[in-house]
């Protein structure tokens, strides 16, 4: 019996030692392998959480009281303003906020005051869901104090959302559900959000729509104002009626639903006019300053939010590039008598641009503007007006001597001209062709014919291109009409005259230099510019726009002894316009100057905003000129007046006038050459003798200043009296010969060189009425 029974437990002792040396089922492995990895994936998470969680910021009381609004700055560090312009009225936490309070609870988190650890896992989980099922991450699983976190030290902006913020955030939320309670947290909530036009805060905005305290609402206009927080544009009174009733009557289900009202309070709220008690709208006058900047802050608010940020719901501090003495000068030129206008009609739109940064210095977007306009029409930015002529050193002429090395001494043809494959004249402003001229001559005297045939030997493509490079958008399928007129603003005029200012480096217009959010993060948007064209093209074209100051068509920007270049521009009215108004056919519609030195470019724009209102007239012509000459003249009061250096990849020589080939003339015309593309026997002229145009100055080049000098008897007799000019010009004649120039393929190591390359591409100008009117240079 002892045998057997020691038999038996043997046996059973080898059973199980068999049983557990057999493998384990799969769904156990499985099992085991799966609780695993999920122990190591909440380990990691932890770890990743307390990763991202040791760097949030701090938050205090002041932090969580404070108002929402975006505060400006200018590059000093000087306080300009705030974009909240309503005074925020703060509602304290008492019984007439319980309505108001039940409303929020209800619609935004209704476990608000179950929560304790200040997120709410099952909201997480279910939004995950939400956002996995609809791809997407549209659903938010935030709590109420998640939300006032956000609103204190964290960007609203939808590209915000990575991992770092949202564990900051959650970190954040349990240490303010920690350290305060639910009533003082909800109040900081309700005294936080943005309900528009300004206002922070629902008690500001109770008084805003209604004129009335919190308490003073009824539960329909607590449920709209409750509402609003979520999408405060969209649910706007008194622009969205139907959307803002939509959302109310959410709020009020939602009120329903967790038994904060009655059904009988429901229906009654929910039947109740949206529009009952609440205000009429009326614009606020506003302050000098804040009037003065309008058209500055629209600018600022568009980029600031094309840069990812809501400025009115981000609380951030905006370095703005804005010099406020500039402006004040900007907005008086234009609504003084200081620049004369054809009437209080005519309006402008001017950009002052720093070409050394990018930086818009200042901007106007108008004359004689209500004083309760905000945010209103900024002309200075609108690309719906034509350039005129302002645009052919931009897409004509630059574009030849970079692609095509050309010469300012090119001969180049003006005579009798039709647009390719229609029956479409192209004028001169004076109506006659003046024949064979220099380019130097037809930019100098805005003569339309060559600037055409100078594009069409360049390729409206390639020239687009170059263009596009300083942000000036010309469709590549454009006609050859372009080259007298493209759709461009103030703002990128400026900006694109800013790249010949600075010797070919371009830098992007910006209202914004910095941006710093509430958890202490900076962000720098200032740029080292890119290269965009050769110095060469860069030095040729400033030396031409000189000379249509000194004796073109801008000769009424004329500044005493000032190194500057600019050029006129102007639009005449489509046939379709003349017979509605054939008294305007001698004057034009648009009238522009763009001009720069060193320091800073300006673009200014005159016109209409209607037919109806009136045609440039009179002293009016000549408006967007002079209003160049003040502006400039204020803003070069306190800078060096400097030159531009010749660089080595440019000769300059006196050439026989319309001599062609060119020839060396001691008693000739200053010229300048892409160097090696100039003629056999051309050679660099390095005399100091700069009567050549350059203004009755002197340039000291170890100085970098100019010293005024006694007048030559040399007036260049009637050329200065007047504004009109007479040009010739041949585009088959090639007078740049050459090997390449090795310093100029250094300075575009990309670019390509071909150098009598003509691109047939010659877009769209048949019945093209308008265009074929508006390519008159007007003087």
């Amino acid at each position: 019996m002892a045998n057997r029974n020691y038999n038996s437990d043997n046996g059973r002792e080898s059973r199980e030692s068999y049983r557990k040396s057999l493998p384990k089922p799969l769904w156990r492995r499985i099992i085991s392998w799966l609780f695993l990895a999920i122990f190591l994936l909440l380990l990691s998470g932890v770890g990743l959480f307390a990763y991202y969680a040791k760097d949030a910021p701090n938050i205090s009381r002041a932090q969580l009281q404070s108002g929402g609004s975006t505060a400006l700055y200018n590059t000093d560090g000087k306080f300009l303003l705030s974009l909240g312009s309503e005074k925020r009225i703060y509602a304290k936490d008492n019984s007439d906020m319980q309505l108001l309070k039940d409303a929020i609870v209800s619609v935004e988190d209704k476990r608000f005051y179950k929560d304790k650890l200040g997120i709410d896992p099952i909201r997480i989980v279910g939004s995950m869901l939400t956002n996995a099922k609809n791809q997407s991450v549209s659903a938010g699983g935030s709590t109420i104090t998640q939300q006032l976190v956000k609103l204190t030290v964290f960007s609203t902006d939808p590209s915000q959302r990575t991992l770092r913020r949202k564990a900051q955030e959650a970190w954040l939320a349990m240490r303010v559900q920690r350290e305060y309670t639910h009533d003082e947290i909800l109040e900081f909530y309700i005294n936080k959000v943005y309900m528009n036009y300004g206002n922070y805060g629902i008690g500001t905005a109770a008084n805003f729509y209604y004129g009335k305290k919190i308490g003073e609402l009824d539960l329909a206009q607590t449920a709209l104002l409750a509402g609003m927080p979520n999408r405060p544009t969209v649910y706007n009174p008194y622009v969205y009626p139907k959307y803002a009733k939509y959302r109310r009557d959410l709020v009020l289900k939602a009120m329903l639903d967790n038994k904060k009202i009655t059904n009988e309070q429901y229906q009654t709220a929910k039947n109740e006019s949206i529009t009952k008690g609440i205000k009429p709208h009326r614009q606020r006058a506003q302050s000098d300053l804040r009037k003065i900047d309008d058209p500055y802050i629209k600018e600022t608010i568009q980029e600031v939010k094309a840069k990812g940020f809501d400025p009115y719901r981000d609380n951030l501090k905006i370095t703005v590039n804005i010099d406020q003495k500039a402006q004040n000068k900007l907005y008086e030129l234009a609504n003084s008598n200081q620049v004369p206008f054809t009437n209080d009609k005519m309006q402008i739109g001017a950009s002052v641009v720093d070409p050394s940064n990018g930086h818009v210095v200042a901007i106007i977007g108008g004359r004689h503007l209500p004083s309760t306009v905000q945010l209103g029409l900024d002309r200075a930015v609108q690309t719906s007006r034509s350039t005129g002529s302002s645009i052919k050193p931009v897409l004509d002429y630059g574009p030849a001597i970079e692609y095509l090395n050309w010469s300012t001494a090119k001969m180049l043809d003006d005579s009798k001209y039709y647009y390719p494959n229609t029956d479409i004249q192209l004028y001169d402003w004076d109506n006659k062709y003046d024949g064979l001229m220099t380019m130097r001559h037809a930019l100098e005297q805005s003569r339309n014919v060559p600037a055409v045939k100078t594009l069409k030997q360049v390729g409206v493509k390639r020239a687009a291109k170059f263009a596009g490079q300083m942000d000036i958008h010309v469709p590549k399928n454009s006609g050859l009409s372009v080259a007298i007129g493209a759709d461009a603003s103030s703002l990128q005029m400026a900006g694109a005259y800013g790249a010949f200012a600075a010797n070919g480096i371009y830098h992007k217009p910006q209202f914004v230099s910095k941006i710093e959010t509430p958890d202490g993060l900076t962000r720098n948007y200032d740029s080292e510019g890119i290269r965009v064209m050769s110095k060469s093209t860069a030095y040729m074209i400033t030396d031409m726009l000189k000379g249509v100051i000194k004796r073109g068509s801008g000769t009424n920007a004329q500044i005493k002894d000032l190194y500057q270049a600019g050029k006129t521009g102007s639009v005449k009215y489509s046939n379709e316009e003349l017979a509605r108004y054939p008294s305007y056919g001698s004057t034009p519609k648009d009238s522009w100057f763009v001009g720069y030195t060193q320091s800073y470019s300006i673009g200014v724009w005159t016109g209409y905003d209607n037919l109806k209102d009136g045609t440039i007239s009179g002293i009016g012509q000549q408006s967007a000129q002079l209003f160049y000459k003040n502006m400039m003249t204020y803003m070069m009061r306190n800078k060096q007046n400097v030159d531009w250096q010749k660089p080595n990849s440019v000769i300059r020589a006196k050439i026989v006038k319309n001599s062609n080939p060119p020839m060396v003339s001691s008693t000739g015309e200053w010229q300048l050459f892409v160097r090696g593309h100039a003629p056999a026997g051309i050679v660099d002229d390095t005399s100091d003798d700069k009567d050549d145009d350059s203004s009755s100055t002197n340039y000291n080049e170890q100085k970098r200043t100019v010293a005024p000098r006694k007048k030559s008897s040399d007036n260049h007799s009637d050329d200065n009296k007047n504004d009109t000019g007479h040009d010739r010009d041949q585009g088959t004649a090639n007078n740049n010969s050459g090997k390449p120039d090795k310093d100029k393929n250094k300075e575009k190591p990309n670019q390509n060189n071909n150098s009598d390359t003509t691109e047939n591409n010659q877009g769209n100008d048949s019945g093209s009425q308008n265009q074929s009117s508006e390519e008159h240079e007007h003087h």
